[in-house]
């Protein structure tokens, strides 16, 4: 099945001069990709990455380029204009993405960037966008496991940290008190389910819980030395930023990731940085 506003692989079934035709199925028929977009050798029969939307004539259309965001997903965009209907902002295409006043929580401006959620329409069958993220996330269950993995995306900084959506379907937060790195809003990132609450409230964190993410960290150490001769210019003196930009993770996790390889004679630790120890 298609899926209008996502990347979709789909076979040649026509060459023309302007083109090529995809296979769209019962639905949707042949669908263009201009020529501009279609891949030096193509030819028939073969399979094609495409992202389906429609064109400034509402057809749909095919494009080999990835927008910054797809349906059922948001994105940090940049308003480029607006009218009487509503807000018009790039997400990488040549047609930009229209978010209508009635789905903006404040009146968005040109020149600014805002966090949408893209999804579909069912009154006029287009792609929009939404700041009204509220009718779209937390409408399912929430069926996670302590310590999983998940997608993040930082929608919101709070007093107490930052509010972020889970996978795109749920609300989580991640306390500031534990949060290491630079977090903004529209970024998104790998985190793990922490605890999942009596009143159906998650909270989130960027590490595996306990044991799992020295040991996960101590890997990624010794991995480190490997590649760089055996020495990295880094102990647990070094600032949080430096030991950051590094392994992702917090300063705390990291002294104890070297005190526990140094215990095990993995490593020795000087005024200079690490050695590993062979």
């Amino acid at each position: 099945m298609i899926k209008v506003g996502q990347m979709n692989t789909l076979p040649v079934v026509k060459e023309v001069d302007f083109g090529v035709f995809l296979d769209g199925g019962d639905e949707y028929g042949n669908i263009l990709l201009p020529k501009r977009y279609v891949p030096k050798g193509t030819q028939l029969d073969d399979e094609l990455n495409v992202f389906i939307y429609f064109d400034s004539e509402d057809d749909v259309i095919a494009t080999t380029e990835k927008p910054l965001a797809e349906v059922g997903d948001f994105g940090l965009l940049r308003c480029v204009n607006t009218n009487k209907v509503g807000a018009f902002l790039n997400w990488g295409l040549p047609k930009d993405l229209l978010v209508p006043f009635s789905e903006q929580r404040i009146r968005m401006q040109e020149g600014r960037d805002y966090l949408v959620y893209l999804y579909m329409d069912r009154a006029s069958g287009r792609i929009v966008g939404t700041t009204k993220f509220n009718k779209f996330i937390d409408k399912t269950p929430a069926r996670y496991k302590s310590g999983e993995q998940a997608e993040l995306t930082v929608a919101e900084s709070t007093d107490l940290g930052f509010k972020c959506a889970i996978n795109g379907l749920h609300w989580g937060l991640l306390y500031r008190a534990e949060t290491f790195g630079k977090l903004f809003i529209g970024k998104k990132l790998k985190g793990y389910i922490k605890h999942v609450r009596d009143d159906g409230k998650i909270d989130l964190s960027l590490q595996k819980a306990g044991k799992g993410k020295v040991d996960d960290l101590a890997e990624k150490v010794i991995t480190a030395l490997e590649k760089k001769g055996g020495f990295l210019p880094v102990n647990d003196k070094s600032s949080p930023e430096q030991i950051f930009s590094l392994f992702r993770t917090s300063k705390a996790t990291f002294k104890k990731t070297i005190g526990g390889l140094y215990k095990q004679r993995k490593i020795r630790i000087e005024n200079d940085g690490i050695y590993l120890i062979n």
